[in-house]
């Protein structure tokens, strides 16, 4: 096909619909039987999906929470400091901590945080420290074995 091929389609005229029998597209005009599409006037909401719940309403209006964020056990060394039973020279680990109270669970991951001051030389085995944490229980001479 070339362009010399094409016909013009401003010579066309516009299908006429409710014209009677013979005209292919009499009685119902194309447009079926009963029903809000049938009439006259008839508009669809924007956003309608034939009575099913629209996407807008389907889906969360705002924010996102990642299915694979890791959530922590939070433990300040100030915590370690205060508590009375938590003695100088101590290895800690989860099972320990657990039996302190400072912990509510041994299987959730565990964190070592800097707030505080810490004066007692402790070895204590987590799943994550932060940089402030390790380096005051460093200072005061002990160890952080992160197992995480």
């Amino acid at each position: 096909m070339y362009l010399h091929d094409l016909e013009s389609s401003k010579n066309n005229r516009r299908k006429r619909v409710g014209r009677g029998p013979g005209s292919g597209n009499g009685k119902n005009c194309g447009r079926g039987q009963n029903g809000a599409k049938s009439r006259s006037g008839y508009k669809r909401k924007r956003g309608f999906e034939g009575g099913q719940n629209p996407i807008s309403r389907r889906l969360p209006k705002f924010g996102f929470t990642s299915p694979n964020k890791e959530f922590f056990q939070l433990i300040n060394i100030q915590n370690l400091e205060d508590t009375a039973t938590v003695e100088t020279g101590s290895s800690l680990d989860k099972t320990k901590l657990k039996a302190l109270g400072l912990i509510k669970k041994e299987d959730k991951a565990v964190k070592l945080l800097g707030k505080g001051k810490l004066s007692k030389k402790l070895k204590i085995e987590v799943d994550m420290a932060s940089a402030s944490a390790a380096e005051a229980v460093k200072k005061a001479g002990g160890e952080v074995v992160t197992t995480g």
